[in-house]
C-alpha cells in the first residue's frame, strides 16, 4: 500500500481542523487549546501543535494529513512536519483581513514542500465574504510565483466532498510535478 504524508496549514480559523475531521477515517488527534488571541480568530480553541488524521483512496493509498498551526508563535511545528510531507492543502479564510495576502505569505513559507511535492489552495467561508473571488487568489498566483501551478478551490471544510475533490487535484498535481521533464541547466 502506498503510503502519502499531506500537510494542511493556513491561517488560524482557515478550518484546517474541520478539514481533516471530515476526511479522516480514524479519530482526529488533535492539540487544541484556548485561543489566546481573539483578535485573530475569535474561536475558542486554537491548535497548537498538529491535528492528525488518515484516510484510505481505493484501498491502496493511505493518506497521513496533518494540520499544522496556523499561528505564527508555532512555526516551528511546520518545519517539523513539513520535513516528510509529499504536499501541501493551503487553506486560506476569504473573511480574513488579508487573504490573498496570507496566501502568498504562506506559499512561501512552505516555498520547499511546495517544489518537491505540490500545493493546492482551498478558500474557505466564501460564503461569509464573496470577495476575492477564486480568479483573484489565481491571478495573484500567475503574477507573483509564475512557475507554481496551484490549482484554486472553493471549499467547506467540513463538506467531505469538497475535501476529496481538493484532496485528490493535490495528488493528481503531485504526480504531474514529478513526472515533468527537468530543465536542463547549462
Amino acid at each position: 500500500m502506498a503510503e502519502h504524508v499531506i500537510l494542511i496549514a493556513g491561517p488560524m480559523g482557515a478550518g484546517k481542523t474541520t478539514a481533516i475531521q471530515s476526511l479522516s477515517e480514524i479519530p482526529v488527534v488533535s492539540t487544541e487549546a484556548a485561543n489566546t488571541d481573539r483578535a485573530t480568530a475569535n474561536k475558542a480553541t486554537t491548535t497548537v501543535a498538529l491535528d492528525y488524521g488518515e484516510i484510505t483512496l481505493d484501498g491502496v493509498e493511505k493518506v497521513r494529513l496533518y494540520g499544522v498551526p496556523g499561528q505564527r508563535r508555532f512555526d516551528y511545528m511546520w518545519r517539523i512536519l513539513e520535513e516528510r510531507a509529499l504536499g501541501l492543502i493551503l487553506l486560506i479564510n476569504n473573511d480574513g483581513q488579508d487573504p490573498v495576502g496570507d496566501m502568498l505569505e504562506l506559499i512561501k513559507d512552505f516555498s520547499a514542500l511546495q517544489e518537491r511535492g505540490g500545493v493546492v489552495i482551498g478558500v474557505t467561508r466564501s460564503d461569509v465574504q464573496e470577495y476575492p473571488h477564486t480568479s483573484q487568489y489565481v491571478d495573484s498566483i500567475r503574477e507573483v510565483y509564475p512557475h507554481i501551478t496551484a490549482p484554486v478551490f472553493s471549499v467547506d471544510a467540513r463538506n467531505r466532498d469538497h475535501m476529496l475533490i481538493t484532496l485528490t487535484a493535490l495528488l493528481f498535481n503531485i504526480q504531474a510535478q514529478s513526472e515533468a521533464p527537468m530543465e536542463d541547466v547549462a
